[in-house]
């Protein structure tokens, strides 16, 4: 699981957090001032850039892990692109090729309206939105990109060429209710004839050899109709995507010869043999030799994970994320890990569904090396796996905060958004003050202890099964709530996080209320529901909040000079309330309860109050920032000696955008546009 960041809605930027030793985070701020984050914006999208603390610490041997591995997550780039529709690659590599040919004129309107459409695609890994899923409208016209294809002498045409401009496959992932999500979502993680009624009669036939340790059946594999005949696709070697799998290999077994402990090398050693063979028995024996493997300076996650891409919640996104391990933050931060039994205990979970033994929490602070696949450019800023139950249960789990990441967004500039949105300015200071730390620790309590938290009932199918299309968002609105329940409460000053627990818990309802009911919606067009599964949690558990505390005016609406804000007049009864909402998530988690989710998610997630939304869009109008960002990634460069042996690394920055994009496609290029 992992947590999406809300650049241009987290707006303060004061302390990473609260007890940080002051000279460090003076010597972070000057060098911060000299590094320019910022690479570029257009359309709804603003590009920055990361550093690399503490790789010069690092020894040669541990650089050379990192880079073997940042090597092997770009060789599998392709593959998100494909997954993502059928028609991607086939069309970036058209539009690329018109990019770097093309000697017409390059100032006209057309030409940056292509421009901008080509940035689009290639933040997107496609032709489809990061985050609302909706197809790109082009800005120019079909005749003006036959005449850039005929002037280029590049091949572009049918379905992969009309598709630009009509209204076939609009979304990519399409979660409306009442249709078939499947056959409605241009996702090509199924065959574009295969339904929801095809995936579930096929999955359902399935059968673990244990099934108190369920396989992750449909995880690694496409499925499709040969002959009328349902049939996977097996990613792997030899298999569908084994060129680039083979690719994906060859840097793994560079980095399992440098790995720093057994360990680790046996974790990787096991991950190779899953690329070589597509065995979920593999992957199982992977993620458990994964989660165990805790020593070290250098972490990754790397292959087919998250599921939030497949309508029904089978088929993980290739993603790569490097790690280098922030010692100071670790930890400090290490304290909510080895307190996970005490939260749980002491959650409002019904006994049944509390685990009587947390096991094996671990929360580390990193700094991100390298990212591809479906974590770049748009990244998350917290992770964690294995996303397998079972494993949680017996094994444990590994969390990290991205704490580079979050360092690049805060210090990227602000756009003055928060004074526009909050109710007042006790708020404001209250934001300020508090908003950086607030959001930094409901990112860890969210990833440690809220997916770590709770327990199936026995008898009871993976969410995937028993809550399908909503499994996803039910689980990331029941890890926030697990955050918000405890970040107000005195535990956190114990503990030593916070100085002062009820400001901090003030400051964090304030701005997730806000950013639930209102403020998110400056990412959606005038008309949308909401969709992305993040954004829906976000709503359903604010609204649901909001409408249950009506009657005793928890939180307010409030209308001045014609503009609506939101006061919560209550915090303590809005933190029983989190309370009773995690509880009953919990329960239809535990219990499989699908019509509940589905009454949560549709009744409070989905539906947008349009006059408040058209509100929110004009208030925006005055502010320039893009509402959403990502990242190019610092490119790490051997030097090799007369025996053409790494001898030591250099790391440089790409000036802009496209470069980054064109020398990806150029140097990892491993698929065919159909494959």
């Amino acid at each position: 699981m992992k947590t999406k960041y809300l650049i241009g809605l987290v707006l303060s930027s004061v302390v990473f957090f609260s007890c940080m030793d002051q000279k460090k985070s003076e010597n972070t701020a000057n060098k911060a001032n000299t590094f320019n984050y910022n690479v570029e914006q257009f359309a709804d999208i603003k590009v920055l850039r990361y550093q690399i603390p503490g790789w010069e610490n690092l020894t040669l041997k541990e650089q050379k892990l990192v880079y073997y591995l940042t090597k092997a997550g770009l060789s599998g780039r392709d593959i998100i692109w494909d997954q993502n529709y059928r028609h991607n690659l086939t069309i970036r590599k058209a539009l690329e090729n018109i990019y770097s040919n093309y000697e017409g004129d390059r100032n006209n309107e057309d030409w940056n309206n292509f421009e901008v459409y080509l940035k689009r695609v290639w933040f997107s890994n496609g032709i489809h939105h990061h985050y609302s899923n909706a197809k790109f409208t082009a800005n120019f016209s079909s005749e003006y990109l036959s005449g850039l294809l005929a002037q280029t002498n590049t091949k572009l045409e049918g379905e992969a060429f009309n598709v630009i401009f009509n209204d076939n496959d609009a979304k990519k992932v399409n979660l409306s209710k009442d249709v078939d999500n499947v056959l409605l979502s241009a996702v090509n993680l199924y065959g574009p004839d295969i339904t929801t009624a095809d995936v579930e009669s096929f999955y359902s036939d399935k059968i673990s050899p244990n099934k108190d340790k369920p396989l992750s059946f449909g995880l690694n594999s496409q499925l499709v109709k040969i002959n009328g005949v349902l049939t996977e696709r097996v990613y792997k070697s030899g298999g569908l995507y084994g060129a680039a799998i083979d690719e994906i290999t060859k840097w793994l077994e560079l980095a399992q010869g440098v790995a720093e402990n057994t360990a680790q090398g046996e974790a990787l050693g096991l991950l190779i043999e899953y690329y070589k063979t597509g065995d979920l028995q593999v992957w199982d024996d992977y993620n458990v030799a994964w989660t165990a493997a805790t020593e070290g300076n250098i972490d990754y996650i790397n292959s087919f994970i998250e599921v939030y891409n497949d309508p029904v919640g089978y088929t993980g996104s290739y993603e790569t994320i490097v790690q280098v391990k922030d010692f100071d933050m670790s930890q400090k931060m290490a304290v909510l890990s080895e307190n996970a039994q005490w939260f749980e205990d002491n959650s409002p979970l019904m006994d049944a569904h509390k685990k009587k033994n947390v096991v094996g929490v671990s929360y580390k602070v990193v700094n991100v090396a390298g990212e591809a696949g479906d974590a770049s450019p748009s990244t998350p800023i917290g992770v964690n796996l294995p996303n397998a139950n079972w494993i949680r249960a017996a094994v444990g789990s590994k969390s990290v905060s991205l704490g580079n990441i979050i360092h690049s967004y805060n210090n990227a500039g602000s756009s003055g958004r928060l004074k526009e949105y909050v109710n007042d300015n006790e708020e404001y200071e209250l934001e300020k003050k508090h908003g950086q730390l607030a959001d930094k620790l409901h990112t860890a309590l969210h990833e440690v202890i809220g997916h770590a938290s709770g327990q199936l009932n026995p008898g009871v199918g993976e969410t995937k099964q028993t809550l399908k299309k909503y499994a996803s968002t039910l689980e990331e609105g029941r890890a926030d709530l697990v955050g918000l329940y405890y970040l107000y409460d005195s535990k956190l000053q114990d503990l030593g996080l916070v100085q002062d627990w009820k400001e901090v818990g003030v400051a964090a309802y304030d701005g997730y209320i806000r950013n639930g009911l209102m403020t998110q919606l400056i990412r959606l067009e005038l008309g949308d529901d909401v969709e992305e599964a993040h954004m829906v949690n976000r709503q359903w558990v604010s609204a649901w909040a909001f409408e249950k505390g009506a009657a005793d005016n928890v939180i307010e609406k409030v209308s001045r000079d014609g503009k609506t804000y939101f006061q919560i007049n209550d915090y303590d009864k809005l933190h029983d309330l989190f309370g009773q909402l995690l509880r009953e998530t919990q329960r239809i988690k535990s219990e499989g309860d699908f019509k509940a989710a589905e009454a949560l998610v549709e009744g409070y997630g989905v539906k947008v109050d349009q006059d408040l939304h058209k509100e929110v869009l004009e208030r925006n109008k005055q502010f320039t920032s893009a509402p959403y960002s990502g990242f190019v990634n610092p490119v790490i460069v051997p030097k090799m000696n007369d025996l053409g042996e790494i001898e030591s690394f250099t790391i440089t920055q790409p000036k802009t955008f496209k470069d980054q994009m064109v020398y990806y496609s150029n140097e990892y290029n491993f698929l065919p546009e159909v494959n």
